[in-house]
């Protein structure tokens, strides 16, 4: 009974207050909801034997002033979907704050296919339904954070609440013949058995209803843009969806593609994905692994987020001791956790008083010189949809 209450439906039809599990509450989104000055709501997407990566990301990220939706591939055994209700259930601070919740329902996820997509929007719905947030934030479990949240909400608090953080370019390059023609179909769309996408021998031509942009999956959202992405008050969006469904890797084409075409948005694009990643030369199909000899790049970067992590890499602990100060097992520093006379606490339990104390510290005066300088008149302007 206590798992069920943590789970919210394909559509929510009662308000998030109702989802808190059966335990001591503060009601603190009630009484203090405009405590913090800017909220950010979590995509965090995991698939097969990531669950230990899974648990580490949400500590990490984890702040009572923001809400987290995780999805866990269908495709994951059913002792793994367990795991995480439990991870969630047993937790008392999760609990008291009643913001972290698991898609009842989640989709079976194919690499390359429509379907990854399909989710983002999926959980993008859920959560404007749910709850009150300014930006929206997909990751998966193999990201990890390098400034606090507290740091992360004090960098934006100044920020235009309509900015969208997608990186984009109008020049696809060698992605015109790979990515652009080649029709696919992905099983996953109507198969609860995963396979890999389908290619169709035919190839089409390029749009010309519409010009088409690429760039990175991973991307900060203005509520506003989601908004637009759900309900659209005019056909685009339906229409690129539809488009994007046999599209090869659509999530690095949907968002900006969208957000380019569109009158209402494409001056709100900031040309930044904000995660720290590294490929080879030539680049591989995936990312390379992050490790200890790439934390100073990575600081340095002044990037929030960076990608991709093995499960417990040294790096991460590095990570921990040195930006988060986050303890083993237990939650990233915070103001809404930090205890009287304690130079560093283990942030284990919620400091009720607390909330709406923000103790931002060197990682958001990394962030803030990053946002300053993509948002200068030099950059902004000058990088947005061409």
């Amino acid at each position: 009974m206590l798992f069920s209450l943590l789970y919210i439906p394909t559509r929510p039809t009662i308000p998030v207050s109702s989802f808190r599990p059966i335990m001591n509450y503060f009601n603190i989104q009630k009484t203090n909801i405009t405590s913090y000055p800017t909220t950010f709501a979590y995509l965090i997407s995991a698939s097969k034997g990531d669950t230990v990566k899974l648990k580490r990301l949400v500590r990490a990220l984890y702040h009572p002033g923001n809400y987290y939706l995780i999805h866990l591939d269908h495709g994951a055994p059913a002792w793994e979907h367990r795991d995480i209700a439990k991870f969630v259930a047993s937790d008392q601070v999760f609990s008291q704050v009643g913001n972290v919740w698991i898609v009842k329902k989640p989709n079976l996820v194919t690499y390359r296919g429509p379907t990854m997509l399909a989710t983002t929007l999926h959980a993008m719905a859920i959560l404007l339904r749910t709850c009150k947030w300014d930006w929206f934030i997909n990751l998966s479990a193999s990201d990890y954070p390098l400034v606090t949240q507290d740091d992360l909400i004090h960098a934006f608090s100044d920020l235009p609440r309509n900015l969208n953080f997608i990186q984009h370019s109008g020049r696809l390059g060698w992605k015109l013949n790979k990515r652009a023609k080649p029709v696919i179909i992905d099983p996953a769309l109507y198969s609860h058995n995963k396979s890999e996408i389908w290619w169709v021998i035919k190839q089409r031509t390029l749009p010309t209803a519409f010009k088409l942009y690429t760039g990175s999956a991973w991307t900060i959202l203005s509520r506003s843009f989601a908004e637009y992405c759900i309900v659209g008050w005019d056909n685009l969006p339906r229409t690129l969806l539809l488009y994007y469904t046999n599209f090869v890797s659509s999530p690095e084409g949907y968002f900006q593609t969208l957000t380019c075409n569109s009158e209402d948005y494409r001056n709100t694009t900031v040309n930044h994905d904000l995660r720290y990643i590294t490929w080879d030369n030539p680049p591989k199909q995936h990312p390379r692994s992050l490790g200890l000899k790439d934390y100073r790049g990575a600081v340095l970067s002044n990037r929030p987020f960076a990608r991709k992590f093995k499960k417990n890499d040294r790096v991460l602990d590095k990570i921990d001791r040195l930006l988060l100060k986050r303890h083993h097992r237990h939650f990233t520093y915070g103001g809404w956790c930090s205890g009287s006379g304690e130079i560093y606490n283990t942030c284990s339990a919620l400091q009720s008083e607390n909330y709406g104390v923000l103790k931002p510290g060197p990682g958001a005066r990394r962030l803030k010189s990053l946002l300053t300088r993509a948002l200068s008149e030099r950059n902004f302007r000058r990088q947005q949809c061409r």
